[in-house]
């Protein structure tokens, strides 16, 4: 058994503090559980008291900084992060399982993020607007919310709480940040460079525990005027409810079904290593990940046969061998999801085509593995084609027609991603036009967006904000709108 015996602490106000409850709990490898990468806080109320109170207190003079002068801070921050993007990326692997270099992707691009905030500082925060009065000038301005609750998920630890806590912070507010406990190391990991790039106290705090604890005494707790969610859309609800309750602005990112549809003039092999990639890497845990294959009846058989080709071809390992094309799941309570969920496709009828079990070789038995799945003969009332699964499953679904691809496409109660396979331009547009998704894509993957674009989802994937780019100091700032006459 490997141990790593270094302990993270939850930082508030500018130090390293252990929680007030003493107890701690191990981070476990999911390619080997019977490694532990370090242990975390088991935070408690009062811990999140604390780091409520750093931040309230240091939100008013953080405000009053100009955005030159913030942006200043993130720059530091993503110089720490680039200099350290090897040790973070190569924990992000070991904690979390993805492969080394989507870790460095990742990490990368938190590092990119940030650089991307610190020059929001120098962007207009407002315009100016005729007045009816000739001897007034009108304008509007963007103040901040305050203190801004972060609440993120495990399956981008660097970027998803970089893309949340950056343009938090260059509109003036100051943050408490509750990572998931399945990658708190990472997280702790980022928050050092933000120590490192000097952040004034209490700006930026973190504290790890449980979501039935911290999460939900974020959603509570009266000193934080705003809450920014990624995560299950059941959970997500719960978010946006106690927020409702007590008058907080709230931001949920939640769950997604996503499809690929393949039309009769696809470029095939363009398509199959699109939805390979979409749904297959990072073992299918991205909420964009594709997640159904909508294909046209003349190609299927074709498209078919390609898929299976390249999915049996596919490697499983550990994140840190660099033969490796998929690592585990990332815990074991998401590999057992995805298993339920693989024999409930089998019990519903669908037809197994290939994978949809545990790899029997020995390296890998002591890892969240699964082999990567493929479906035939699925139909839309299958749990399989309506739920989100969040591992390496693709269902395959039969269609005569564009018209019927996109119908059966948005018949989900989500609405986060989507792409299509086409050479005709006339259908392009109607899947533009039809689509009910916020993220669209033509000839490419269903996953990933640049940083620069608006993110989120229609129907029950957002609360219908967007995230990301200029759209960002829509959620992190409230328009006040000024009058002087002189």
């Amino acid at each position: 058994m490997t141990i790593n015996n270094r302990t993270f602490l939850n930082y508030i106000g500018g130090q390293w503090l252990a929680s007030v409850s003493g107890e701690t709990e191990g981070s476990i490898n999911p390619a080997n559980r019977h490694e532990t990468v370090g242990f975390i806080q088991k935070s408690v109320q009062a811990d999140l008291d604390h780091a409520a109170a750093a931040a309230k207190q240091a939100s008013r003079s953080w405000g009053r900084l100009s955005g030159a002068a913030r942006g200043e801070y993130l720059y530091k921050v993503a110089n720490a992060l680039e200099r350290r993007l090897d040790e973070v990326a190569e924990m992000m692997t070991r904690e979390m399982g993805k492969t080394f270099p989507e870790a460095k992707g990742e990490t990368a691009r938190g590092v990119a993020i940030l650089r991307y905030y610190a020059g929001e500082g120098m962007r207009k925060v407002g315009d100016v607007i005729p007045s009816t009065d000739s001897e007034g000038l009108m304008f509007t301005t963007r103040a901040p919310l305050g203190v801004v609750g972060v609440i993120t998920p495990w399956n981008f630890p660097v970027a998803i709480p970089v893309w949340k806590m950056a343009p938090a912070l260059i509109y003036g507010n100051s943050v408490v940040f509750k990572p998931a406990q399945e990658t708190a190391v990472t997280a702790a990991l980022v928050m050092e460079c933000f120590h490192e790039a000097g952040m004034p106290a209490g700006v930026i705090n973190m504290v790890t525990g449980r979501g039935t604890v911290i999460g939900q005494g974020i959603i509570d707790h009266p000193d934080i005027q705003a809450i920014t969610f990624t995560g299950s859309d059941q959970v997500g609800k719960q978010v946006g409810l106690g927020a409702l309750k007590r008058g907080a602005k709230y931001q949920l990112e939640m769950g997604g079904k996503n499809p690929v549809i393949v039309a009769a003039d696809a470029d095939l092999d363009l398509a199959v290593e699109a939805t390979i990639s979409g749904g297959l890497r990072s073992t299918g845990q991205k909420c964009t990940a594709t997640s159904r294959v909508i294909v046209h009846s003349e190609v299927y058989e074709a498209f078919k046969q390609k898929l299976l080709e390249k999915v049996n071809a596919i490697r499983l390992g550990s994140g840190l061998d660099g033969s490796t094309w998929m690592g585990p799941c990332a815990s074991q309570s998401q590999l057992d999801t995805v298993l339920g969920y693989i024999e409930q496709g089998k019990q519903e009828g669908a037809v197994l085509l290939c994978g949809g079990k545990k790899p029997s070789t020995a390296d890998l038995q002591d890892g969240f593995y699964v082999e990567p799945t493929v479906f035939d003969g699925v139909t839309r009332q299958m749990a399989i084609a309506q739920e989100e699964i969040f591992g390496p499953v693709l269902a395959l679904m039969k269609v005569d027609s564009l018209e019927e691809a996109i119908e059966l496409a948005n018949d989900v109660k989500f609405g986060l991603s989507a792409s299509i396979f086409t050479r005709d331009i006339g259908s392009m547009l109607s899947f533009i036009r039809e689509m009910d998704a916020g993220l669209v894509r033509v000839n490419a993957e269903s996953a990933g967006v640049e940083l620069q674009a608006p993110f989120g989802g229609m129907k029950q994937s957002s609360s219908h904000s967007r995230e990301q780019g200029q759209a960002a100091i829509e959620f992190f700032t409230s328009i006040k709108t000024v009058f002087v006459k002189g």
